[in-house]
C-alpha cells in the first residue's frame, strides 16, 4: 500500500472528512482491520485566509510547498491538497516535490465524464467561482462550466467562510444553496460541483435537484484507489 500525503487544515473540518473517507474506502476494499497509510500536515488556516484576503498567493504557495516537502520527506508517495481554493497555487506545490500531486479538478472531471455529463454548475469560494485557475482546468478537460450570478456567488462564499469552516451547518443555509442550485438547473446545469471541501457538510445528494459531485468524496476516493494500486 502506498503512503498518502495530505496537506490539510483548510479547514480542519473538511480535512477530518478526508481522513474518514479515505480510511472508509480502504476498509471497504480490503476488509478486516485494514486502514490507510497516510500522513497529514495540517496548516494554520488563519495564516492562509489572511494571505487570501491580501491577495498574497505567492506567499501562500510557499507555505503549502513547504508542507508538501515535509510530507515527501516523511515518506509520502503522492500528495493531495485538501482544499479546492488553494489549488490556485498547485503549480508551486508540484514544483517543490518529486512525487505526484493529485489535482482535485482532474479527479472531479473524471467522475463527471464517467456519468456522461457535459454542462455543470460550480459552487465554491468566490476565488474558485470567479477566477480561472479552477474553471479553466475543467473547461480544458471538455466540460462547460457555469457559475451563479454575483449575488448568489456572494451568498455561497459567505456561508462557507462564516459558517461551514467553523463547523456550523444551518438549515436556512441549506435552503439558500438549494435555491441557487435550482437556478443553475434552469440555466441548463446537468449536475453541480461542490467545489469547496466544506460544502459537502451542508449539501448531500438528496438535497440537490441535479446530481452532486462532491469534490471531497471524489478526491478522497481517488487517493484510496491510488494507494491500493
Amino acid at each position: 500500500m502506498k503512503v498518502i500525503g495530505l496537506i490539510g487544515g483548510m479547514s480542519w473540518e473538511s480535512s477530518a472528512e478526508y481522513y474518514r473517507l479515505i480510511n472508509q474506502r480502504v476498509k471497504e476494499k480490503l476488509g478486516g482491520f485494514a486502514s490507510a497509510k497516510c500522513l497529514m500536515y495540517s496548516v494554520d488556516f488563519a495564516e492562509i485566509e489572511a494571505l487570501q484576503v491580501k491577495n498574497q498567493w505567492d506567499e501562500a504557495g510557499e507555505l503549502l510547498a513547504d508542507a508538501a516537502k515535509r510530507l515527501e520527506a516523511g515518506g509520502a508517495d503522492f500528495i493531495l491538497l485538501c482544499t479546492n481554493t488553494m489549488h490556485k497555487v498547485a503549480d508551486a506545490i508540484q514544483k517543490s516535490v518529486s512525487i505526484p500531486f493529485v489535482h482535485i479538478a482532474d479527479a472531479t472531471c473524471e467522475a463527471i465524464k464517467a456519468q456522461g455529463q457535459k454542462k455543470v454548475a460550480l459552487l465554491g469560494t468566490r476565488y474558485t467561482m470567479e477566477q480561472d485557475f479552477y474553471k479553466q482546468r475543467l473547461i480544458d478537460n471538455g466540460l462547460e462550466v457555469i457559475v451563479p450570478e454575483k449575488a448568489d456567488r456572494n451568498t455561497v462564499h459567505n456561508i462557507i467562510y462564516e459558517e461551514l469552516v467553523q463547523g456550523v451547518v444551518k438549515y436556512e443555509s441549506r435552503l439558500r444553496y438549494q435555491t441557487i442550485i435550482n437556478c443553475m438547473k434552469k440555466r441548463g446545469a446537468e449536475g453541480v460541483i461542490l467545489g469547496c471541501t466544506e460544502i459537502g457538510l451542508l449539501i448531500k445528494p438528496d438535497d440537490s435537484s441535479v446530481p452532486v459531485f462532491d469534490t471531497t468524496v471524489i478526491h478522497a476516493h481517488t487517493a484510496a484507489v491510488m494507494a491500493l494500486g
